[in-house]
């Protein structure tokens, strides 16, 4: 396994808020503010959902400096709105200063949280399992990833560099699919081997190589019934391919043992949050 593929969240922090403050700061609060005003805050739900995202938004004040959070809610729990999930309380200059950085983290995180819940929750009552894709927000993929844990799905491989996944255009590449199976056999052990089948002949191609997860792209109910009879007991099978909550309900019931989601983290909804600050008017 290769090292560490992520720089490290601490860094990844800081150029966020250099990102908004660059090497001058926040003029607006540093000229409204003294130095030494100090202040309480809480940070409020504004939808309802999953929350995710508290480790990115502590560091924020943790790097500034000079505030203490409270989070009232772990990752991972629902929230309603209207609720508070975190109170604060310091230098206002880096309640202020941080605010927007810190609650950019916790909405983002937080959205794919509660999307990735609502897929979970159309598949319950069946083994089936939510995974997440590649399709994430570059340096941003292991915290997407959490959320997607946070929301009960599943990640799927984190890279390039962890598991073989033959797509149509590897099969396409080499001529068929099978002969792209034949040119990466080798890598397995270590690597288990997925490949992506569009019909049948691809299914029974995937099967006869001995492939460990067969993905069944973009198929019509009645072929993935097929294709799913067929690969019983001879590889895991997961469902791809633009599936929506309300189709993930109706295909729960096939008998995969998941489905790709690049939704989760492409298109989830920010859940909004709002931070109020309680300040001691000047004597």
């Amino acid at each position: 396994m290769s090292e560490e593929p992520f720089p490290p969240l601490e860094e990844r922090v800081r150029l966020a808020l250099r990102e908004d403050l660059s090497s001058v700061g926040d003029v607006t609060t540093c000229a409204v503010f003294g130095e030494a005003e100090t202040a309480r805050a809480t940070v409020v739900a504004k939808d309802s959902g999953v929350l995710c995202g508290v480790e990115p938004f502590q560091l924020v004040f943790t790097i500034l400096g000079g505030v203490t959070v409270y989070p009232l809610k772990n990752d991972g729990e629902g929230i309603i709105a209207g609720e508070t999930v975190a109170e604060l309380e310091g230098n206002v200059r880096s309640l202020l200063s941080g605010e927007r950085t810190a609650l950019n983290f916790l909405q983002r995180l937080s959205g794919i949280a509660s999307l990735t819940a609502q897929y979970v929750a159309a598949a319950e009552g069946t083994d089936l399992r939510i995974c997440d894709t590649r399709k994430t927000t570059p340096l941003w993929r292991d915290l997407e990833k959490h959320a997607v844990h946070c929301g009960g799905g599943m990640n799927h491989r984190f890279g390039l560099y962890d598991m073989v996944m033959l797509k149509d255009t590897h099969a396409d590449g080499a001529g068929e699919l099978a002969e792209a199976l034949r040119r990466v056999a080798h890598l397995r052990p270590p690597l288990s081997i997925a490949a992506e089948a569009r019909n049948m002949e691809e299914v029974r191609a995937a099967l006869a190589a001995g492939v460990d997860l067969l993905m069944l792209d973009n198929m019509q109910e009645d072929t993935l019934r097929e294709a799913i009879a067929l690969a019983k007991g001879q590889a895991e099978v997961e469902i791809t391919g633009g599936v929506t909550v309300e189709a993930a309900a109706k295909l729960a019931k096939l008998g995969a043992g998941r489905i790709s989601v690049g939704a989760v983290t492409h298109s989830a909804p920010a859940l909004d949050f709002s931070m109020r600050l309680d300040l001691e008017p000047p004597q």
